[in-house]
């Protein structure tokens, strides 16, 4: 192949104007950005566009990294240092040739760096940049793994953990650190793993014969790769010491946190363990310290909903605000999205949490800490002491901190919080049940938001499909022809047909016919002053993004069960 500019080659092609890529040229010198990511990243040219491009440019072949299956011991033909770098991938090779997948087949410099290494004829293949990306993490974080493990049976020694001295909290995370011993190498790839692929828990689990590593991904737990029983202590005990846990003492649960550095993200690490019948079970939550996700757009906020939620946030100066939904339902994210909407140099924001999964500037958080006392009605008390304007209580556990809420809610205060309930029409009653009075209720809340989390149709094995009957009545759609959508099951997406989640929303704004209906605690009166609100139940978010191809029916059915979660309650005469 002969050298060729990106740029000149796009301009002959009319893939863009000699305009933009001077536009583009200009931003390449004060960034240092490769010249294709800056014409994707300014809309001058899609990715399918490069791509196409190059093909008929060039003659490139173009591989589907995503349906494509890379032979484990391509990881031995070239370092991941290399591949990291230059962001390649060997897919195939000969005694004499070898196939590289690169999002840039033009970047002469790496192939000619792969040729020197391999010793072999570089045949360049265009694939798609974060499927490139994807494909380097998967083949090196299962290679690092699996050479972790043979070099710790090879050793079987485990000396080096053994001894207890205290190691810093702070570690960064590098699997390419040869010196390492393979107890670290091993912990470190699977965190490693876990942030490619976007995991919110590992899960160690021991069995009889293995320790068996999975990883919840999208809400679902994915089994990762076991490690021999004869490993199991030497793991554990590196995250012991990673966490500063007592790792002689095996037999009561340990809780423990960590700071790490994944490919220059900072990230926390709350480590917790548990003892069964064949070892400590060891649990890790991941959190990010940057709230990527606290954004209307990140959590799923659009349309109706989302005017519904801007209304409501912007136009409360003082009451309660709730979010509600059961564990693991995003409500932690939307209060940051309200948190990030809210603050200003203009008001105190204090936010009680527990844990302060997000580090955001210009409000004062405060970590709760039941067991030097630090609970969320103690620390709630003392806030309301230092001139706050809007207050988050990261979440609602009893009644004296629903009521202090409240009180503080009626003496001028906002107040944000979450708490555990179905929907929003039940959170009242689990209100009125841990012991907050009706009239308190009535006079402080002023919306309840309530959600889920479903998990998002693989854009890369997507297919359309026509729905039967009954599954059109189980979204409580009339009779008609539809397209719904469903995932075929591709590597992307481990097979599942689902990558990421968005959000589904349910928001009720308390008006004065809802405030009567529940200081009277009539379920009659409130159930006609719902039907008169903006209220839109949350099987009508649901019915939207299963026609709009986002989600499935399937996946509105395992979350929400067949109950639309109506606001209404069969023969109840009052709540």
């Amino acid at each position: 192949m002969k050298y060729v500019k990106l740029g000149d080659l796009l301009v002959n092609s009319g893939g863009i104007t000699q305009a933009q890529l001077d536009e583009a040229l200009k931003l390449q010198e004060s960034t240092g950005e490769r010249l294709g990511s800056i014409l994707q990243k300014h809309g001058f040219i899609t990715e399918r566009q490069l791509i196409d491009t190059l093909m008929n440019q060039l003659g490139v072949e173009f591989i589907d990294l995503n349906t494509y299956a890379i032979p484990p011991e391509m990881a031995q033909l070239l370092p991941k240092s290399t591949a990291k770098k230059h962001m390649v991938v060997p897919v195939r090779a000969s005694r004499t040739d070898i196939h590289l997948a690169m999002a840039d087949p033009l970047n002469f410099v790496a192939v000619e760096e792969v040729r020197a290494i391999t010793r072999r004829r570089v045949i360049p293949l265009i694939a798609a940049s974060a499927a490139v990306e994807r494909a380097v993490q998967n083949l090196y974080s299962n290679q690092g793994a699996m050479q972790a493990i043979e070099d710790m049976q090879r050793d079987l020694l485990g000396s080096q953990y053994g001894g207890g001295a205290v190691q810093p909290q702070s570690v960064s995370v590098d699997e390419d650190e040869a010196d390492a011993a393979p107890a670290i190498r091993l912990v470190n790839s699977i965190i490693d793993r876990a942030c490619t692929e976007g995991a919110s828990d590992i899960h160690m689990e021991p069995g009889e014969d293995s320790m068996t590593i999975r990883m919840r991904i999208d809400g679902a737990l994915r089994t990762i790769i076991p490690v021999p029983r004869e490993l199991q202590s030497s793991v554990i005990s590196r995250l012991k010491i990673m966490a500063r846990m007592d790792i002689a003492q095996k037999l009561v649960p340990q809780d423990g946190r960590a700071n790490v550095t994944v490919r220059q993200e900072a990230l926390d690490l709350r480590i917790s363990t548990l003892p069964t019948i064949h070892g400590e079970k060891v649990v890790i939550r991941l959190l990010r310290k940057t709230p990527e996700l606290a954004t209307l757009e990140g959590i799923g906020l659009e349309g109706g909903n989302r005017e519904r939620f801007c209304r409501l946030v912007d136009s409360t100066a003082e009451g309660v605000i709730l979010m509600v939904g059961p564990t693991g339902s995003g409500k932690t994210s939307t209060l940051y999205a309200m948190i990030g909407r809210l603050k200003s140099e203009e008001v105190n924001l204090v936010s009680l949490e527990d844990p302060v999964e997000y580090h955001i500037g210009g409000i004062c958080q405060v970590q709760i800490n039941d067991k030097t006392g630090l609970t969320f009605a103690s620390v709630l008390r003392s806030v309301l002491r230092q001139d706050p304007d809007i207050i988050a209580v990261g979440e609602i556990r009893d009644g004296e901190t629903a009521e202090i809420a409240m009180q503080a809610a009626m003496t001028g205060h906002l107040v944000l919080s979450t708490i555990h309930t179905n929907n929003a029409v039940s959170s009242i009653d689990r209100l009125l049940d841990i012991g907050v009075e009706p009239y308190l209720i009535a006079g402080a809340v002023k919306g309840i938001i309530s959600q889920r989390l479903l998990r998002r149709v693989c854009p890369h094995c997507r297919r359309p499909y026509a729905p039967g009957p009954e599954e059109q009545a189980a979204l409580g759609l009339p009779p008609g022809n539809y397209t719904f959508y469903r995932g075929a099951g591709c590597g992307e997406c481990f097979g599942t047909g689902y990558r990421g989640r968005t959000g589904v929303f349910e928001i009720l704004p308390v008006n004065s016919a809802i405030r009567r209906a529940i200081h009277s605690r009539s379920l009659k009166e409130l159930e006609a002053a719902i039907e008169t609100a903006d209220f839109h139940p949350i099987m009508e978010n649901c019915r939207k993004l299963v026609l709009d191809g986002v989600t499935s029916s399937e996946e509105v059915h395992r979350v929400l069960g067949g109950d639309s979660f109506s606001y209404k309650k069969k023969n109840q005469k009052e709540f």
